[in-house]
């Protein structure tokens, strides 16, 4: 159950001095980033799972800020827009939902910079009701915002309720450094959807398949994830067809994913059983699982991070093992407490804790796994929940808040998200934080592409 594409109908351009407006007109709502590039100047609109209805033009346009606008498809669904400026602008954006006679808009607004040219990128993010994480307010801004006609919900993600009018929040600015010689990568997630082909999993009482509804709910992580700067996402399986429990673990291997999510949607007899539950492995699975690796020698140096156990009697060899399955489980546990308190937020929970249970694809020593039963299909009412897009939306931002928190806190070494970040509050200062952070003021301005000193109160600096 595929999420419903959004399709560009067109683009309006108004123009005054210094300030041009551009309306993309949408067929439905839309998630979307918007950022600003140099050398030369141009502002990059990406919309995720979105296509053109028609090549846009941009004939006719009189604007001295706007040069022209080009578009191409990238991968995972996700149209770019760039629009190529004559000189250096800042950047406004907000959706709007149907009104009258106009349907769902996406706004753009460009107001020409009275400055020079930075001699560094600078990207512009926005973000739209986005909260920050309790326990690490520095975490990057990203732009995730939503176009819906319910409440929003207590999700700690980008999804904005549209409105008829420019939400009074200002965007905040990420000011993104340059790329050094050892280039950070990006933190993998291997998203699982559970079933497939032949094996439908539970069916719900209106015949909704388990895999249907877990394979539409892991699309939509994954244009999140895809959408989070310095992550990216990686499919067990993007269609409906079987992959065997083994191959999902093997895969996540092979692409060096850092975490293993799994999605289902549970059944049992009690029709009136409701709400998520998060899973990870048992010490039971665990064990048996360090067990199996053990005699299986030719795997043992991917499970310890490259130290040979051909040399090792079996009892130290055990002992590397538990170590890294420790490590690992503890790792599980701390994701699946996120993910877990922000499904809280948005709906009923089946058990308040973290479960544990010997799941098979849950049994990878090396990466930290969890399994997220979203709901009960056997329950009517959850059933119907589950076939809502809506719905669907809100559980993958959930999950996305809980992974981001956790990569937030605890960020891998090499990673985009372990470079040091700082959100300007009112009465920062360029020196006083480089005296902060111990750091010189030449190296807080080259790291940010800065050649004043001014910096602007919800602005997101790197620190060196």
């Amino acid at each position: 159950m595929a999420f419903a594409a959004a399709r560009v109908q067109g683009v309006r351009v108004w123009s005054a001095t210094e300030k041009t407006r551009l309306v993309f007109d949408l067929n439905t709502s839309a998630q979307y980033r918007i950022f600003t590039l140099t050398q030369p100047d141009r502002v990059v609109i990406d919309l995720a799972n979105t296509h053109l209805k028609q090549p846009l033009s941009s004939n006719g346009f009189n604007s001295e800020l706007l040069l022209g606008l080009r578009s191409t498809p990238k991968n995972n669904g996700i149209l770019r827009i760039v629009l190529d400026l004559a000189t250096a602008a800042h950047s406004k954006s907000f959706l709007l939902s149907p009104y009258k006679t106009y349907g769902y808009r996406l706004v753009v607004d460009l107001t020409q910079v009275n400055q020079k040219k930075p001699a560094k990128p600078i990207a512009n993010l926005a973000q739209a009701n986005r909260k920050e994480p309790p326990k690490k307010p520095d975490r990057s801004a990203v732009d995730l915002a939503q176009v819906t006609h319910k409440k929003s919900t207590k999700t700690a993600v980008n999804l904005t309720q549209a409105h008829h009018k420019e939400p009074q929040k200002k965007p905040a600015k990420i000011v993104v450094a340059t790329a050094v010689k050892n280039t950070p990568r990006d933190v993998i997630i291997a998203i699982d959807p559970g079933h497939g082909g032949q094996d439908p999993g539970a069916i719900g009482p209106k015949k909704t398949r388990e895999k249907d509804v877990v394979l539409a709910i892991a699309q939509k992580l994954a244009q999140l994830v895809a959408l989070e700067p310095g992550m990216r996402p990686v499919m067990i399986r993007s269609g409906d067809y079987y992959v065997s429990l083994g191959d999902r673990i093997k895969k996540a291997r092979q692409h060096k994913a850092d975490l293993f999510i799994s999605i289902h949607a549970d059944a049992v007899t009690h029709p009136k059983a409701r709400g998520a539950s998060v899973y990870i492995l048992s010490e039971k699975g665990a064990s048996s699982t360090a067990a199996r690796y053990l005699a299986e020698k030719e795997n043992k140096s991917d499970l310890i991070g490259g130290v040979r156990l051909s040399s090792k009697d079996n009892q130290v060899a055990q002992v590397l093992l538990d170590l890294s399955q420790t490590s690992t489980r503890r790792s599980s546990l701390e994701v699946a407490d996120n993910i877990l308190t922000h499904l809280q937020e948005i709906g009923e929970i089946h058990n308040q804790n973290v479960q544990y249970a010997g799941f098979a694809v849950l049994k990878s020593p090396d990466i930290p796994s969890v399994l997220v039963e979203t709901a009960f299909i056997s329950n009517p009412h959850e059933e119907k929940k589950l076939n809502n897009q809506a719905q669907q939306l809100a559980l993958a931002t959930a999950m996305m808040e809980g992974i981001r928190r956790y990569f937030y806190s605890n960020p891998l070494p090499n990673t985009l998200l372990a470079q040091r970040r700082h959100i300007i509050t009112l009465g920062d200062t360029l020196s006083g934080l480089a005296q902060q952070y111990n750091v010189s003021l030449n190296e807080l301005r080259l790291a940010n592409g800065i050649k004043d000193d001014r910096i602007n109160q919800g602005d997101i600096l790197l620190i060196p």
